[in-house]
């Protein structure tokens, strides 16, 4: 286990039993194969695949041989870990075809960055450790066996959620030595039914997502739970999603499970700022979030799309929004993640004043939809830009 400016970094060097042999893969059919769904139907996370990818982990011979077999329930004594402690992490990829013309491949987009958030993840939680290369040849594995369950319309994509959970079946409260890794699939559609329709946001101070030394920069079960009653809130109120706020100060963090982010004028020219919380500790360093700061700050997207923009990670207010706002410099709000891509945001709730932003004609604003194309080109492979999108292979 390693330690750099403060941060725990997973060791990759734990000896045989952190090693999933991939080479002892137990492959199992099933001989009753689910009807797809017609693509319109698709509602996120809510269909799966015929199959399933798993794996155990006993302190004393390390992780089993894993398996791939029919999707199906997990048997779990009642004191486990997970269900006791919320010792529980796990990933969101996409698995996508290749469309208009190209090679036809089946691709995931940027999977190497997702490994090395899911051991950060287990490590925090002190899960027995593993290596991620190795939960990515699995991932593959389950892909190509399952690949007709990728729907073939741009846009859509198959959901990948590698989890990983303590199985230790006593009430002491410390790590868990046992676990069990799975991996389950589901078609989708866009993650927002409304499709490009902008979001609406209700700003929340009272309740955060992440403090400072907390688990907000890793993908742990534990951080989802806790937002669910002010999303209902929210919802009751009309808004799409939550604003999470932080500090005295209204500090703007994240936006549902979602990265935040705003366009602004910068003052005195026609460029922009494309401006991001920093990675603080208790922002989720978001594959898609990463995508966009590389994307905007990258002269040749700029030069391609005719937009200047100038990427800023800082800290920054709602006191701060308003002021742009207010000055007419706050042109664009997106939320940004893995299954949503890109979403535009039309209002900002906050203390019974509302933000009101510019409605566009296609939903999104001139950098929103820029983002959204490049990275669905990148997706689909009609964009090769920088290996983002890895090829899966027979």
């Amino acid at each position: 286990m390693n330690s750099t400016s403060g941060t725990l970094v997973p060791s990759k060097s734990d000896g045989s039993l952190s090693r999933l042999d991939i080479s002892k893969l137990v492959l199992t059919l099933t001989d009753s194969p689910k009807e797809l769904p017609p693509p319109e139907t698709l509602k996120f996370g809510a269909t799966f695949t015929d199959h399933m990818a798993i794996a155990t982990f006993n302190p004393s011979k390390g992780w089993s041989a894993p398996e791939i077999k029919p999707y199906s329930p997990i048997s779990l004594d009642p004191a486990s870990s997970c269900l006791q402690y919320s010792s529980t992490c796990f990933e969101g990829m996409k698995a996508s075809k290749a469309y208009h013309g190209v090679d036809g491949s089946v691709r995931l987009y940027r999977p190497d960055m997702n490994m090395r958030r899911l051991e950060r993840s287990a490590q925090r939680l002190a899960l027995p450790a593993f290596d991620g290369d190795d939960v990515l040849e699995l991932i593959k594995r389950l892909v190509m066996v399952d690949k007709r369950w990728i729907p073939s319309s741009s846009g859509y994509s198959l959901y990948i959620r590698p989890t990983v959970i303590g199985t230790r079946s006593e009430l002491s409260v410390s790590a868990s030595d046992h676990a069990i890794l799975f991996i389950i699939m589901s078609p989708s559609g866009p993650y927002f039914p409304q499709g490009l329709r902008p979001v609406s946001l209700l700003a929340v101070g009272e309740n955060v997502r992440a403090w400072p030394g907390g688990t907000g920069s890793h993908k742990v079960g534990g951080n989802y739970s806790p937002g669910f009653l002010p999303q209902q809130i929210a919802s009751s109120q009309g808004y799409d999603q939550v604003l999470w706020l932080f500090g005295n100060d209204a500090q703007v963090t994240e936006a549902g499970g979602m990265n935040f982010v705003v366009i602004i004028k910068q003052e005195g020219c026609d460029d922009y700022d494309f401006i991001t919380a920093p990675l603080d500790g208790t922002i989720l360093p978001g594959v898609t979030r990463s995508s966009c700061l590389s994307l905007a700050g990258d002269p040749s997207f700029q030069q391609a799309t005719s937009l200047r923009l100038r990427t800023v990670e800082r800290v920054y207010s709602m006191q701060d929004l308003t002021e742009w706002f207010t000055q007419g410099r706050l042109l664009e709000a997106l939320c940004i993640g893995t299954a949503a891509i890109v979403a535009a945001v039309n209002k900002i709730a906050f203390e019974g004043k509302v933000i009101t932003l510019p409605e566009h004609e296609a939903g999104l604003g001139p950098v929103g939809m820029a983002l959204r194309e490049k990275i669905l080109a990148i997706q689909e492979g009609r964009d090769e830009y920088q290996g983002w999108s890895v090829t899966i292979s027979e």
